[in-house]
Order: C-alpha cells, then structure tokens, then sequence
C-alpha cells in the first residue's frame, strides 16, 4: 500500500515543460483496491501559489485508508508540491505520512542555483541539508514533469525517459519505460491508452525493477487512468474514480 500511494502521487502527476498536459483546477480521485475490496482513495489537485510574486503550481495530493482496511493498516498520507510554470522545476516539498503508525513529517526547500536541498525533519526536529544533482525533482513534481515531457509521445516501446528524484534524503535514478499501447475499459468507457513501467536504481529505495505498471490517456492530457501493483499473494490496483478541470477534452469509447 505504501508503495502504491507514493507511485500514485508520482505517476498521476507523465511538450518542452509548459502547461500543456494540466493547468490548475485540475483534480484526480482513485479508488485503490485489493481484489474486490475497497483498500481507499488518493487525490492530486493542482492550485496556485505565488512565490516571489510569481505564480507557480501547488500539488496537493493525499491518500487514505477507508472502511475495514483502516482498522488492519491505517493510512493518511498528504504530499505537497511547490514547483515552476515555466519549468517545472520545484521550490518546495511537504511529506506527511501516517501508514500503519510508521510516521514521517518533512518539508524539503530546494536551492536550484547550487544545487541543494534542505530538508526540515519536524518529528525528529533537525535540519539537514544535502547536495543533489541538478534539475533534480521531488517526487510530485516528477509525475507533472514527466506528464508533460516533450518526448512522451515519441517513445518506442522499450525506450524510457529518466530523471533524478529526491526522496527519503537520496537521489534516486528513475526511469520510465514505455510498454506500448492497449484500448483499456474504465468506467468512463474505453479509452485508449499508453502503458509505462516505473523502474529506479537498484539497492536504493526501491528494487530495480518495480512490478508495477500505469495506464495513461494517449491524448494531451496524459490522464493516469489505472496503477496495478503485482503482490506475492494477489494485487493491488488504483483506478480513476472522478476528475475535473482537465486542460484538453478528454474523450471515451462507450
């Protein structure tokens, strides 16, 4: 589940950068289940800040346990993103996590002009600061970053597009692998869609190769449609329950 709910977060949010892909207003809920149990929800919503007088994105993205599943392993998640129109690039990072009593509350500033990033740990009540590689993203900012990529759509199936992360203190190596293509049915209808593969650096946070996989819209809003997790014993899926204020008309087979 913890896994699930932080790729979520990053791989709902995959053209140089612009605002091409979302703008804001636009709003995710997934419904995430264990077979034909409902486990719970995850949102992303983009809204405004000003930094420096100047306008740039807010991420806020949450996710949460429901029903009985709370009561065996709660969650309540919120990540947040602060990050540049123009760019993409981002400013500031807030991980608050509560997954089943291990908890976690950070917020990360980064210095994109020496390449740093301070990270505020208020639970532990420190302060560290840490030499990243340049352009490096949080782990929100990443999934818009990747949404809009001017090379999403140019991908054969194989190729990947890889970016620095910074998550848990470290710089992850991250690559998103194309798969191909495939008509999926959702409840809006059939959709047609491209299928990615997340894969990061071995021996780090994750294992290589994640056995995870995502289904996004073929169309200009990259709309993340389905997450599927395969577990030793069954799998964990994340489907999109509702959306609104997407930047394009986002169009459905029924």
């Amino acid at each position: 589940m913890r896994k699930l709910i932080a790729m979520i977060l990053l791989l709902s949010a995959c053209n140089a950068f612009s605002q091409g892909a979302f703008t804001t207003g636009e709003y995710f809920k997934f419904r995430i289940h264990y077979g034909v149990v409902n486990a719970g929800y995850a949102t992303l919503e983009v809204k405004e800040a000003v930094r420096n007088n100047k306008k740039i994105h807010h991420v806020v993205g949450n996710g949460y346990t429901t029903g009985m599943t709370k009561f065996f392993f709660k969650v309540q998640d919120n990540y947040e993103s602060y990050f540049d129109k123009a760019t993409g690039k981002p400013y500031q990072a807030l991980r608050k996590i509560d997954e089943g009593g291990y908890t976690k509350h950070q917020e990360s500033f980064f210095q994109q002009s020496n390449n740093t990033v301070t990270v505020k740990d208020y639970k532990a009540k420190n302060e560290k600061t840490y030499s990243v590689t340049e352009n490096v993203q949080d782990v929100v900012s990443a999934f818009y970053y990747l949404r809009n990529h001017p090379n999403i759509d140019k991908l054969k199936v194989g190729e990947s597009i890889s970016l620095d992360m910074f998550f848990d203190d470290e710089v992850i190596k991250f690559k998103l692998k194309f798969i191909g293509r495939e008509n999926l049915k959702t409840k809006f209808g059939t959709v047609s869609t491209m299928i990615f593969r997340p894969l990061v650096q071995a021996g780090r946070v994750f294992k290589e190769e994640e056995s995870l996989t995502v289904w996004v819209s073929d169309d200009e809003n990259k709309v993340p449609l389905r997450i599927k997790a395969s577990l030793a014993v069954g799998s964990l899926k994340a489907d999109l329950d509702s959306y609104r204020g997407l930047a394009h008309p986002f169009t459905a087979k029924k």
